[in-house]
C-alpha cells in the first residue's frame, strides 16, 4: 500500500505531456523582429537588389580602362638543325573614348534597375507584413475562439441541467429538453472545431515567421488598431508614393535609357589603345622593348536590319511599361479607395456589435430571471440564449476583422516590417 502511494506521488511530480509541450509566447514586436531576420522571401528581394547593383558595377567596368596581358613561349626548330627558342610578353591598355552614350545610357537603365529592386523589395515587405499581421489576428482570434466555445458549451450544459428537472417536474416538454440536448451538442462541437482551428492558425503564423518547423504558440495582444486616423488622406498622393507605382516608374525610366541604348548603335566607337612589351626569338635576356600608341574607330556600316529592329523593340517596350505604369496607378488608387473603406466599415462595425453584445447580456440576465419565475416560455428564452452567443461570437469576430482590415490598408499604403517599431 505504501508502496502505490509512493509511486502516486512520484507521478504527480512528472511533467505532464501538456507541459512538455508548453506553448511559445509571442507578441506583436517579436514577430516583427524574427520575420525581418528569417522570412525566405526577404532574403530573395534581397537577392534580387544585390543582382541589380552587379549588372550596373559589370556595364560601368566597360567605361574604365581595360588592362590585359599576355606570355608566350615558343620553341621552333628543325630536324638536324639548331633550336631556337621565343620568349614574349605584353602589357595592352584600351579605354573608352566615346561609343553615342550607349555605355552610359546603360548604366543609367542599371540604376533604375536598383530603384526597381528597391521598390520591390518594399513590395515584398509589405506582403510578409500583411501576411504575418493577418496570421497574428486569426490565431489571437482562435485563442478567444477556444475560450468562448468553452465558455458556451459550460452554459449549455447548465442549460440542459435546468430544463431536465423542469421536465421532471412536469413544467417542460421533452421537446425543450431535446433542443436543449442539441444545443449542447452543437457547442460540444463548436469547441473541438475551436481547437483544431487553433493548431491550424500556429502553423499558419509559423510559416508567417519564416520558420520551417511549426510548434504551438501563442500570441499575446488586443484587438486594437494602430492607425487611429479618421480623416480620409489623399489616396492619388499615396498611390503615387506607393513602392508599387515607384517600381513601375522606375522601370519606364529604364526603359527610356535602354531605347537611347539601342540607337547609340549606328554610332561609331573610339578607344585609346596603347600596348608594351618585349620578345625575340633569341635566349634570355630579351634586348628589345616594343610599344604602340593609337586610336582604333569603329563604325557600323552594315547589320542586317539588328540595330534598327532593336530601336524597334526598345520602343515596343518603353510604350508597355509606361502603359503598365498608368494601369497600375489607377489600380492602386481603387484598391486604397477599397481598403480604406473596409478598415472604416470594420472599425465601425466593432463599436456596433459592442452595442449588440452588452444588449444581449442585459436580455439574457432579465430572461433568465423571467424564465425561472415562469415568465417567459422556453422558445422565447432560447432565442434570447442564442442571440447572447450569436452577439458575442460576432463581437470577436469584428474584432479580428478589424485588424485584417487594417493590415489590409497598410498594405495597399505599402507599409512593410520596416516602418515597425520594436
Amino acid at each position: 500500500m505504501r508502496a502505490k502511494i509512493f509511486l502516486l506521488l512520484v507521478l504527480s511530480f512528472l511533467p505532464t505531456a501538456s507541459s512538455l509541450k508548453a506553448e511559445e509566447l509571442l507578441t506583436w514586436e517579436q514577430c516583427v523582429s524574427e520575420t525581418k531576420q528569417a522570412h525566405p522571401d526577404l532574403y530573395s528581394a534581397l537577392a534580387l537588389l544585390q543582382q541589380a547593383e552587379a549588372t550596373k558595377q559589370i556595364t560601368r567596368g566597360s567605361l574604365l580602362p581595360q588592362l590585359s596581358s599576355t606570355l608566350s613561349s615558343l620553341q621552333n626548330g628543325t630536324t638536324g638543325a639548331t633550336s631556337l627558342s621565343a620568349l614574349s610578353y605584353s602589357l595592352t591598355a584600351q579605354q573608352l573614348l566615346y561609343d553615342g552614350h550607349k555605355t552610359s545610357n546603360q548604366v543609367a537603365s542599371n540604376a533604375e534597375a536598383i530603384k526597381a529592386a528597391q521598390n520591390n523589395y518594399s513590395i515584398v515587405s509589405a506582403n510578409v507584413r500583411y501576411a504575418l499581421r493577418s496570421a497574428f489576428a486569426q490565431l489571437l482570434l482562435a485563442q478567444d475562439l477556444v475560450g468562448l466555445t468553452s465558455e458556451i458549451a459550460d452554459r449549455r450544459q447548465k442549460n440542459v441541467r435546468l430544463i431536465n428537472l423542469y421536465y421532471q417536474g412536469g413544467r417542460e416538454h421533452i421537446g425543450s429538453l431535446h433542443q436543449a440536448e442539441a444545443d449542447l451538442a452543437q457547442a460540444q462541437f463548436e469547441v473541438s472545431q475551436a481547437k483544431r482551428g487553433l493548431v491550424l492558425t500556429q502553423t499558419t503564423l509559423a510559416s508567417a515567421l519564416g520558420r520551417d518547423i511549426s510548434k504551438p504558440l501563442k500570441v499575446q495582444g488586443a484587438f486594437k488598431a494602430t492607425d487611429l486616423s479618421v480623416r480620409k488622406p489623399d489616396l492619388q498622393l499615396l498611390a503615387k508614393s506607393n513602392p508599387l507605382f515607384l517600381q513601375l516608374e522606375a522601370k519606364s525610366k529604364g526603359a527610356r535609357f535602354d531605347l537611347d541604348a539601342s540607337k547609340s548603335a549606328f554610332s561609331p566607337q573610339l578607344y585609346l589603345t596603347s600596348s608594351v612589351g618585349r620578345g625575340s626569338f633569341n635566349r634570355l635576356p630579351v634586348d628589345a622593348v616594343d610599344w604602340s600608341a593609337g586610336f582604333t574607330v569603329s563604325v557600323p556600316i552594315y547589320q542586317g536590319g539588328s540595330g534598327r529592329a532593336a530601336v524597334s523593340k526598345a520602343r515596343a517596350f518603353l510604350s508597355q511599361q509606361n502603359a503598365q505604369e498608368k494601369s497600375g496607378y489607377l489600380q492602386l488608387v481603387n484598391a486604397l479607395e477599397q481598403n480604406w473603406k473596409n478598415f472604416q466599415d470594420a472599425r465601425q462595425l466593432v463599436v456596433v456589435q459592442k452595442k449588440q453584445l452588452d444588449a444581449a447580456v442585459d436580455r439574457s440576465a432579465i430572461a433568465n430571471a423571467e424564465y425561472s419565475n415562469g415568465l417567459l416560455t422556453f422558445n422565447e428564452w432560447v432565442i434570447i440564449e442564442n442571440n447572447l452567443v450569436s452577439a458575442k461570437k460576432s463581437y470577436i469576430n469584428a474584432e479580428a476583422t478589424m485588424l485584417i482590415a487594417e493590415a489590409q490598408w497598410i498594405q495597399a499604403k505599402g507599409g512593410g516590417l520596416d516602418g515597425e517599431q520594436e
